[in-house]
């Protein structure tokens, strides 16, 4: 099988080509696995964080990708959730414990850093890591809505919003654009305002419905509830928690940051950024559970996810624009065909 493996943490500043583009052998499933063929995988700020070590997958080489969508090829002998055929997402949660706190547990492995991933021909993965599409969503239109919809899912409900309360976004590309649409769904009387350095995702947050755009140093007209943010930086973080109202919660929605502006947090002041029982509230990783919520409310609502498309061999490509370039919506690998 056709795959694009890493074979060495690196900077994405100096190195435009961190991927290779290999044969594999096709994995063989376990007893309680599926053998999937990869229609299409979505391309995360996470996959930049491992291919310059701030979430380094244990051994090399690796078959990175994490919002997956594919085609059932062959069952274990123990599966029984699924059936040859079927079309199944796989998030960033590869396997774990199974109970409530998954995401939390020493048993959490995620897909394309502990175990290959999507961005091959194809992957294996447990029956219940696997989870049914629905049928409104084609396979492009899909991928990002297993982790970049899933986790802004699970940080939408550790915003403890009500709605009527007022709600932030800092940062606006693959998963706060479809937050935007959650929200408005969950919780329609709730304003949302969107925190963006580029000029066209502000346009693109008022075109989604946000009642007021502004730079990340802005201030709205308004303080804010909540704010999540689903930057690399530390910069909005300062920035949001000086816009929360008193008992305002700040969800950072991030698996790691970055460390380019990292003296920022210099800036913090209790009095100004803490104080008035403000918190700070972090989202670690993603269950089965939360996926499996999302997606039938995804199709209900039905959100619509923004996505720009790359060809497998042009992983290198995709990856060094998210890297570089303005981000408008979800990148996408189209790997095989979307029937």
């Amino acid at each position: 099988m056709k795959a694009m493996v890493l074979r060495r943490a690196c900077s994405l500043l100096d190195d435009d080509s961190p991927l290779e583009c290999v044969d594999l052998p096709i994995p063989e499933p376990l007893e309680d696995e599926v053998l999937l063929r990869v229609s299409a995988c979505g391309v995360c700020h996470t996959e930049l964080d491992e291919i310059e070590g701030r979430t380094a997958p244990p051994t090399f080489p690796i078959v990175l990708g994490h919002e997956v969508v594919a085609r059932v090829e062959r069952c274990g002998r123990g599966v029984t959730r699924l059936t040859e055929g079927q079309r199944v997402g796989v998030g960033w949660i590869h396997s774990s414990s199974g109970d409530e706190f998954e995401n939390l547990s020493p048993d959490f492995r995620a897909t394309g850093r502990d175990a290959n991933g999507g961005y091959a021909e194809f992957m294996t993965v447990g029956q219940d890591y696997a989870y049914p599409i629905p049928d409104v969503y084609s396979d492009v239109e899909a991928a990002p809505l297993l982790c970049a919809g899933a986790v802004g899912y699970r940080a939408l409900k550790l915003s403890n919003l009500s709605d009527g309360q007022q709600l932030g976004l800092t940062g606006f590309g693959g998963s706060a654009h479809i937050v935007l649409q959650l929200a408005r769904h969950q919780y329609p009387n709730s304003p949302v305002y969107v925190f963006a350095r580029d000029p066209a995702a502000r346009e693109f947050a008022l075109q989604l419905g946000a009642v007021w755009a502004g730079d990340t140093t802005d201030r709205p007209p308004e303080q804010l509830d909540a704010i999540i943010d689903t930057t690399p930086a530390w910069n909005p973080i300062v920035e949001a928690l000086a816009c929360l109202a008193p008992n305002g919660r700040l969800v950072v929605n991030a698996i790691r940051k970055e460390d380019g502006d990292i003296e920022e947090l210099t800036r913090l002041s209790y009095h100004e950024h803490l104080w008035m029982e403000r918190e700070i509230k972090t989202v670690a990783n993603v269950t089965q559970f939360d996926i499996r919520e999302f997606l039938p409310l995804a199709a209900q609502i039905p959100i619509r996810p923004e996505v720009e498309t790359y060809s497998l061999e042009s992983a290198n490509q995709a990856l060094v624009d998210l890297k570089r370039k303005p981000i408008r919506g979800a990148k996408v690998l189209v790997v095989g065909s979307d029937e």
